[in-house]
């Protein structure tokens, strides 16, 4: 795997594990009620998508191998541009039942060399 794809993985893992960091212990009505919480929750996954579209640019095959990589993108896509319609119950809803299967798939890969 090229050192490319291997940063932005790595940057995926680490904006993976700062959103399970920042939810730990909290509850849904707890992200609802905390803009600073939800700004930085919106943020990480700003990141997971922008590192994953770049990586989707560049080594298309490795992208391909972590699952709806396409729908991250179209996430990430929707929380920079379409702000104004985002659902934090969908938001919570990625976080809590998404978010662990992409952290698996990406450790994966980077322990794959």
């Amino acid at each position: 795997m090229r050192l490319e794809s291997k940063t932005f993985l790595f940057d995926i893992l680490q904006a993976a594990k700062n959103l399970q960091r920042f939810s730990q212990d909290k509850a849904f009505s707890d992200y609802e009620d905390d803009a600073l919480l939800r700004s930085a929750v919106e943020r990480q996954f700003e990141i997971i998508g922008e590192a994953l579209r770049r990586l989707s640019k560049d080594d298309s095959e490795t992208a391909a191998r972590i699952a709806e990589h396409r729908r991250i993108i179209s996430f990430r896509n929707i929380l920079i541009h379409g702000y104004a319609e985002i659902d934090d119950r969908i938001v919570w809803d990625i976080l809590r039942n998404k978010l662990p299967n992409l952290l698996e798939q990406v450790q994966s890969l980077l322990g794959d060399d």
